[in-house]
Formats: C-alpha cells, structure tokens, sequence
C-alpha cells in the first residue's frame, strides 16, 4: 500500500462524488485514482476536477477504470444496477470497496456479503460517523427499555430526488432496535382508522422535503416520558467525509468479514 489512499470513485458526476473528489482533493492522505460514470453520460471524457468545481485535477471521467489507474478502494454512490460488475472488477483486480449505494434487493445484499470472502468490503446504509454512532446510542437505549414498555417509532427526512422510502439508514436504525427489544412487526406511516397501536412494532414514516440531506429522529415513547435521538446532516459532506474515513481505514485490510462503520469508528 502506498502512503497515500488511492481511491476510485463510482458515481463520480453525481451529487455524492463531486464531493467526494473535492473532499478528497483536499485530503494529504487521499489521491482520487480514478473518476467513474455509466456509459453513455454526457460528461464523459471531462476532468473531474472541473465537474468537481475545484479546477483541473487530470483525472478525467471514464465510463470504467483504467488499466493505468492504481487505486486501492473503490467508493460507489452509484446506483445499485452497477453492484453485480461493480463486484466482477472488484475481485478481478483485488480493489477494496466501501460500498455506500442504498436501495439494495436482497439478493444484492447476499452478493455483497459473499464478495467480502474475496476482497476487503465495507458496506453501510450510511457513510455518516454521527449517524453511525446515534445508532451505536440506540441499541443501548433498546437495550435498556426492552422490557419497559416502550413504542419506537422513526421519522426520516431526506430530499425530494432520493429514490427509495423509507432510507435504508432508518430501517437499519429499525432492525438493530428490534432485534434488542424483539419486535417483530412493521408499519410505514398511518392513515384512516388503524385502531390502536399495535406493541411489537416499529412505525417508519418518510419525508421528503426540498434539498435536506438527511434526517432520524428515533422516539421511544413509555406512558409519561419520550426520549428521542435526533441526528441530522446540514450538507453531503457529511456523507462524504465518512466514506472517504472508510476508504483510509480500509486499505490494506484483509477479506474474510464483512466491516462496516463501527469498525472505523472503533465501536465493535
């Protein structure tokens, strides 16, 4: 492994990855390798950094990887079409991937967890340290009030373009909650006359909203007291800062497991 952590970036026209290729730019112990795009995108062939608004950087935008690119990690803000190829260059190239795309099928999610048999991934359904750590706080707070008679419920927030609801980051917040407290069902909003609220179950509701980057309130409600954990993103780099802390932590790390954000942050 060099000094540096040469990063290829998936996504690279995108929201996500201008930022992640201006963050990275900025970044002593980053060098961005390779800027990726789909087939076809119109900016193919551009200098990333000029998409990126940092000026010129000599990377240009390529429809895959080069041969010359030597990168170490591979980060996706792609979209999860890309996942099956993505995985095929991953293990034929031994690159490790922080993989940060949401809305995965659940035969995709097995294809991940299979591929981190063969190369170092790092898989979350989101790239924020403090997200990761509220989730970290939530598991202690279900943990406790497992046999308190709490109702849970999440409201997330995100903007108007994002493409799948609930956030893959609240049903996550979800299925580590009911696994501590053993809940066992669902619902995604309310409406009508649904009768009272069922006990073993976690109530989802999805906002979308302007640009708002991402929101979660987690409540845990008892008879006579709430407690809530809020966290909120007031731009991408929140998002992008973390992936690019994943891409450093996993350099030189070795398959066999798959890692996710508690490793980076150091919470397993």
């Amino acid at each position: 492994m060099t000094e540096k952590t040469r990063v290829a970036i998936y996504g690279a026209a995108g929201r996500m990855g201008k930022r992640l290729i201006a963050l990275a730019a900025a970044d002593p112990a980053l060098e961005v390798a390779a800027a990726v795009e789909a087939a076809g995108h119109p900016l193919l062939g551009s200098d990333s950094g000029e998409v990126a608004g940092i000026g010129t950087n000599g990377i240009p935008l390529t429809d895959a990887i080069p041969e010359s690119a030597a990168a170490d990690v591979v980060i996706d803000f792609s979209a999860p079409a890309a996942l099956e190829t993505l995985l095929g260059l991953c293990r034929a190239r031994n690159l490790a991937l922080v993989y940060a795309t949401t809305g995965l099928s659940e035969e995709q999610k097995e294809m991940l967890r299979a591929a981190a048999a063969d190369v170092p991934v790092l898989w979350s359904p989101s790239m924020s340290l403090t997200v990761n750590l509220t989730m970290k706080l939530a598991q202690i707070a279900a943990e406790a009030l497992a046999d308190k008679d709490a109702d849970v419920e999440i409201i997330e927030k995100h903007h108007r373009f994002k493409a799948d609801a609930p956030s893959g980051t609240a049903l996550k917040f979800g299925q580590l909650i009911a696994e501590k407290m053993n809940l066992t069902g669902e619902t995604h909003g309310r409406s009508g006359k649904p009768g009272a609220r069922p006990h073993n179950e976690i109530g989802y509701h999805a906002v979308r909203i302007g640009d708002n980057p991402g929101e979660h309130n987690i409540i845990f409600g008892l008879l006579g007291e709430t407690m809530e954990l809020t966290v909120k993103a007031t731009n991408r780099d929140a998002y992008a800062s973390g992936a690019l802390s994943a891409a450093k932590f996993l350099a030189g790390k070795v398959p066999g497991r798959l890692y996710g954000m508690d490793d980076v942050l150091k919470l397993s």
